[in-house]
């Protein structure tokens, strides 16, 4: 379920959003170990954005926009 913003962003854009939101998953999945997460499905939510991400860099990966 991907916005029109993202599927408009440049490769570049994209990597680097996909970067921020893997180190907020990390920090997230720590905060879930030490027992400090108001939302729990904020991890379900934070991998599916990630996995849009994902599909998207690849898709501009195929199309040859990655340079």
């Amino acid at each position: 379920m991907a916005n029109k913003k993202q599927k408009e962003m440049s490769y570049s854009e994209l990597v680097a959003q996909r970067n921020e939101l893997k180190k907020k998953y990390m920090d997230l999945r720590f905060q879930m170990v030490i027992g400090h997460v108001d939302n729990p499905m904020q991890k379900r939510t934070m991998r599916r954005q990630i996995a849009t991400l994902n599909t998207l860099i690849r898709q501009k990966e195929i199309a040859g926009q990655d340079k």
